[in-house]
């Protein structure tokens, strides 16, 4: 197998398993305390990764909040951000979204091969875009990250993301955080789609660590023997 960074996959989701609800304003899956625990996890890893309906709905900075982690990552002579990654299909993204604008971390677009001219048309001047395959790999993805020197990734969704990442055998740890609430919608989106799990019933994930954060609960999953536990 080629070499690819140890995998982080992260999610907030509602009692009945979903990543947000079907309205326009963005559902709010933890609290204050998990938030500065994500940010913590943000700051020891060298990539973050969001697929491109994440970056079109939520708008997310994907930066380390903390001043004090900011300064510790300069100290160990790495950028004060991880690196910004997302996955695309149709280049269907906005140069203006926050995930290109803020912070001065580097971005990175895996883009399917046929809307490859579009999408350094659209976003060369602030992202630099990459050949991923058609459909786009996400073991490719893997690789380059790899190869650009990334050693450890953070994956935070949507559910297309974690769903490849997972049925590929390409994730070492699962971060779930559970809020004390039901959506009770099945029009919004699930933490993961149907597919072929390597941790299904005959092959258990390693349950790490549940630990209780507010009125929200953080389980903490091994997927792989490369597992940090």
């Amino acid at each position: 197998m080629a070499e690819r960074p140890y995998t982080l996959l992260s999610c907030g989701m509602s009692i009945d398993g979903y990543l947000d609800d079907t309205t326009e304003e963005r559902l709010l899956l933890s609290n204050d305390a998990d938030f500065d625990r994500v940010d913590e996890v943000r700051a020891g890893c060298d990539a973050i990764l969001v697929g491109a309906a994440t970056i079109r709905q939520d708008n997310p900075r994907l930066l380390v909040r903390s001043a004090a982690r900011r300064a510790d990552r300069l100290a160990r002579g790495l950028p004060e951000n991880p690196v910004k990654v997302t996955v695309t299909s149709r280049a269907d993204l906005d140069p203006a979204a926050s995930f290109f604008t803020t912070g001065a971390s580097e971005k990175l677009v895996y883009c399917a091969t046929p809307a490859l001219a579009r999408a350094r048309e659209r976003l060369g001047a602030v992202a630099t875009v990459v050949d991923g395959g058609d459909p786009v790999d996400v073991h490719l993805v893997s690789a380059d990250l790899a190869a650009r020197g990334v050693r450890r990734l953070m994956v935070e969704g949507g559910g297309m993301m974690h769903t490849q990442f997972l049925t590929r055998d390409l994730a070492d740890e699962l971060h779930v955080v559970v809020a004390p609430f039901f959506v009770g919608d099945s029009r919004a989106p699930r933490f993961v789609h149907d597919g072929a799990f390597p941790a299904g019933p005959k092959n258990r994930a390693t349950l790490a660590e549940v630990r209780q954060i507010g009125d929200c609960v953080l389980l903490r999953y091994g997927l792989s023997d490369r597992f940090q536990g």
